[in-house]
Order: C-alpha cells, then structure tokens, then sequence
C-alpha cells in the first residue's frame, strides 16, 4: 500500500498542499455519507501524489482554501475516477471548479471498456481486488477502522499509473482531444439541490400521474421529507419510492390497508402511518382548483419526415458504434438525434453550427450524418 499521512488541520492541509503543488499530476477522490445521513457531506479526501497520499478529514478543517487552490490550479492534471459525484460535491461544499479534469471512467468510454468500475479496471491493470462493502458504510463515524483506511487510500493509490496507461491508448487511437472535452464538460456540472417545490418534479414516474394522484404523491414526499431531516436519515431508509407510489396510486385511508396492501410495513406504519394518512386526506379534500399539475414540456410534433430521419439517424449509429468501438448512447444518445433530425443539417456549415453537439461527436461523425439526411425525404 502506498505510504500515507493523515491531515487533521489547517496548517497541516496547507503544508500538504503546497508540497503537492509542485507535482504535475495527482490523484483524488472523495468518500461521503449519502447511504446513511439526510443531509450528504464529504467525509474524507484522498489525495495521491507520485510517492505519498493524503487522507484528508474534512470535520477537522476549517479553511479549505489550499486544497481549492490545488483544484483550481490550471498547469496540473486532477484524476478522478468517474468524477460527476465529486465535482458536483466539491461545488455545493466549497464552490471550486477542477481544472485540467482527467476522469478514467469517461476516458474508458472513448476506449469501448465495458467494466469500467474502479474496481474492475483495478483487478485489470494491477491485479488489485477491491472489497465494495466499503462504498456502503459510514463514511462520517470516527475513528476509521483499519480496512477503511486501506480501502480509502487504494481508491487513489493507483490512479497516476492507470491514468498514465489509458491515455497512452487514447493518444494511439487520436481520442485525446475527444476525451478532454468531455472531461472539460464534466468538470463544468455544478450541484442542483434535491429538495425543490414541487417535489414530484424529481419522482420517477409523476409525469404520468392524474393531478389528484400528484397532490397525495406531494404531501407524502414532504412527510417523507421532514422525518428524514428530523431523524438525520437518507429518504430511502424512511419510505421508498415504491411505497409512495402505491400509496398515491391506491389512497389507502385506513392505516391497516397500508400494511395490508404491503405499502408500508408495520413498522413504518406504527411510525408513519398516521402522518400518511393526513397527507392523503388533505390531498383527497383540496378541490379541483387547487391541485398541482405536472409541468410539460411542449416537444416539436414529429411528422413522417422527421420519424424516418430519426430512424435513419438510430441506423447509422448503431453502425457506427462498432465500427468506431463505442457504446450507441455514448456516441450519440437519442435525444441529440432527434434534435439533428430536427434541424436536418445537410451541409458542413449546418453541422458546425449545431451546438447541442460536442466537437468530437462532429468529427466522429458529421460527414455520416450529413450523408444519412442525405438520403431522407
């Protein structure tokens, strides 16, 4: 295992970080406690240079600004391994931006590696086995256990090297440059809070309910809401999504037929039941007037022309997709499909002007596309 320090202040973090600001290129990652607090937070920050990580506690820290600064330094490369969590994390707790992103399990993408899970490519490149029980546990207990410890500074341990090994291939194959834009729009997500009015707008599903279904579906997710802020608990561990449903769906009034239609267990029904069954009664007596309505989204109608140009589109893809060795709803998904099927490019000034595109997805395939319209009405 990698030799490791931890940094338990602030003038520890500053030392650490202006040490490592004379390195090229570093490793990190970030454990949270999303699986067991209402309110997720970091936890932990690993840090990787060339002969040394950094285990990071972010409860002892009060300014984060050199770390900040390391992320935002523009001559170093920052590798994540599939980044999206982290860079939205790092935005809502520290409002920092990584410059110069390598993420691998984007840049495993460019190369068709169907196991891209750290775990796997760790098992691939280095023999490494890794124990997932540690994605799950609580990440915000002190003092860390041992095996925690290790698990935490193997997820960083490596990254250098494998970073070095995928992009030697993509070089090979001229995908850098497809890669780094991608990276480019990663590092550029920024954190959305979960827990916006109205809070079926985020429920899978609520676009198909009726208005009376969505006004129960309402007050049962505030419920939800509230007593997992009450009990410092993630809203899974509270009621899932699927007892919801049911309950919006079938308007149990009795607490009884909750349990008995297997919408809550006794046990959530002896500690919800009867809060669940305000937030259904309230929700039956508003009157028509005043109940929510899914917002929607007005989509362009889709004539036989457009229809054939999508299909055509889906075609070529799925052709492309083998021969250029990458996933169909990586290459292309279907939403930017139908948007090109829209506008019906048909020249390289049109292509070059359709900026829902990336640059690399123009290059990769915008003569094919172009010719694909080509051929449709």
């Amino acid at each position: 295992m990698l030799n490791f320090k931890f940094v338990e202040s602030d003038g520890e973090l500053e030392t650490v970080c202006k040490g490592l600001g004379r390195e090229k290129i570093i490793g990190v990652d970030l454990e949270a406690d999303s699986m067991h607090c209402f309110k997720e937070k970091i936890c932990l920050i690993q840090i990787a240079g060339k002969d040394e990580a950094f285990l990071v506690d972010p409860f002892l820290i009060n300014d984060f600004a050199p770390f900040v600064a390391l992320l935002e330094n523009q001559d170093m490369i920052k590798i994540f391994h599939g980044a999206d969590f982290d860079v939205r994390s790092l935005d809502r707790e520290m409002g920092c931006r990584i410059e110069n992103l390598f993420d691998t399990e984007i840049a495993c993408r460019f190369l068709n590696v169907q196991e891209r899970g750290l775990g796997a490519l760790l098992k691939e490149h280095f023999g490494i086995f890794v124990d997932k029980r540690f994605q799950k546990v609580d990440w915000s207990r002190r003092p860390l256990k041992d095996d925690m410890i290790a698990y935490s500074v193997g997820d960083v341990a490596n990254l250098i090297e494998l970073h070095d090994r995928i992009k030697e291939r993509l070089v090979k194959c001229n995908r850098l440059a497809w890669a780094k834009e991608e990276f480019e729009a990663q590092a550029s997500v920024k954190y959305e809070p979960n827990h916006q009015l109205p809070l079926f707008k985020k429920f899978k599903g609520a676009g198909k309910m009726d208005n009376r279904s969505l006004a129960i579906l309402e007050n049962l997710l505030q419920v939800r809401l509230d007593m997992g802020a009450k009990k410092d608990l993630p809203l899974f561990k509270i009621i899932s999504n699927q007892s919801l449903l049911a309950l919006a769906t079938h308007r149990p009034k009795a607490i009884e037929t909750m349990v008995s239609i297997r919408a809550l267990s006794k046990k959530q029904a002896d500690m919800y039941g009867h809060l669940c069954q305000e937030a259904i009664s309230s929700a039956l007596a508003l009157s028509h007037g005043e109940l929510p309505s899914y917002p929607k989204v007005r989509l362009p109608r889709k004539n036989p022309q457009v229809l054939q140009r999508i299909d055509s589109l889906k075609k070529m893809r799925d052709r492309l997709s083998v021969s250029i060795g990458m996933e169909p709803g990586f290459l292309i998904n279907n939403a930017l499909i139908s948007a090109i099927a829209f506008k019906n490019p048909r020249t390289p000034e049109a292509m070059e002007n359709m900026e829902t595109m990336r640059n690399w997805q123009k290059e990769a395939m915008g003569d094919e596309i172009i010719k694909t319209l080509g051929h449709c009405n």
